[in-house]
């Protein structure tokens, strides 16, 4: 149907319904899906993420989910270069490439001309930082930072000691900051694309993630994160994710149990907002309301996409 546009995408907030979207729209457009979310890329990460099933797939070929270990490492660069790759093999069996998340960064950086700095990296100063940091303690590494790059400084907590790292890291080996060599702000489009967004009423967003974090909790959530603790997977780079590294706390006796429930639905409303702020400033978005049946955004959909067609 789609013969103008190399690539869509769906991007929302959470729990705006992306994946009911996305599997009609996949339907209407003879199309394959990207998964689009950060963390859904690791094994084991499933209720707290929301991951699709094998039933709520319909059919329709996905991409990209439970590709990653939990203690594996996954950086937007190797996103980037991943997805590139899936679209290119999507296109050539003649189906559409359907990007869904809601990382509006990695979204980003696959469809316009991102560049980043994965290659700078050298053991043995990497290394010396660790020991530096063992040694001297990360407040004073943090502050290194801000004078090296303040910029860069102020996106990077000085507790994330793995950032810090590699920031330092970054400007020793190539004599520039992260913030000077990466174009993050790509505005040349690599791909002829439609991105689609669902949008609704704050309240109304907030009551449905409200209630979603209930329903992971009756679907056994605290069970998913015993499990990945129990495996060895206490401080990866997944167990990051919101959700996860509250009930690690309460798993920890570091909280209680409904302090874990509160604060993994106020970080998941904080992080609803922090979405939309991203994808209003940096996305160029058709939006429909979220609020819709789903039937009626593929609908409207549909007439975006005919200014598309021969």
């Amino acid at each position: 149907m789609v013969n103008k546009v190399d690539v869509l995408a769906i991007v929302g907030p959470t729990a705006s319904g992306k994946t009911a979207l996305s599997i009609e729209l996949a339907k209407l457009v003879n199309g394959e899906i990207i998964n689009g979310d950060s963390t859904q890329v690791y094994k084991g990460f499933d209720i707290g993420t929301a991951k699709i099933t094998e039933e709520e797939m319909n059919g329709v070929p996905h991409h990209l989910f439970d590709m990653k270990e939990p203690a594996e490492e996954f950086s937007v660069a190797e996103y980037q270069k991943v997805v590139r790759d899936c679209i290119r093999e999507i296109q050539s069996s003649g189906k559409m490439p359907i990007i869904v998340g809601g990382t509006g960064l990695y979204v980003q950086a696959v469809l316009y001309d991102f560049r980043f700095t994965e290659a700078a990296t050298d053991p043995e100063v990497r290394a010396r930082l660790e020991q530096e940091l063992e040694e001297e303690g990360s407040t004073q590494l943090y502050e290194k930072l801000v004078k090296l790059d303040p910029v860069g400084a102020k996106k990077i907590h000085p507790n994330n000691h793995r950032r810090l790292i590699r920031a330092l890291e970054i400007i020793e080996i190539t004599g520039e900051t992260k913030t000077a060599q990466e174009k993050e702000q790509g505005d040349e489009a690599l791909f002829n694309h439609l991105i689609f967004g669902l949008e609704m009423d704050r309240d109304i967003l907030y009551d449905r993630i409200n209630r979603r974090t209930e329903i992971m909790i009756e679907q056994g959530f605290l069970a998913e994160v015993e499990q990945l603790l129990a495996c060895g997977f206490k401080d990866t780079p997944a167990m990051r994710a919101i959700g996860y590294r509250e009930l690690q706390q309460y798993v920890e006796g570091k909280i209680t149990y409904d302090d874990a429930v509160k604060a993994i639905q106020k970080g998941t409303r904080n992080y609803a907002k922090r979405q939309m702020t991203y994808f209003k400033n940096k996305l160029d978005v058709y939006w429909f309301d979220a609020t819709q049946p789903t039937e009626k955004i593929v609908k409207d959909i549909s007439v975006v996409l005919k200014d598309f067609t021969n």
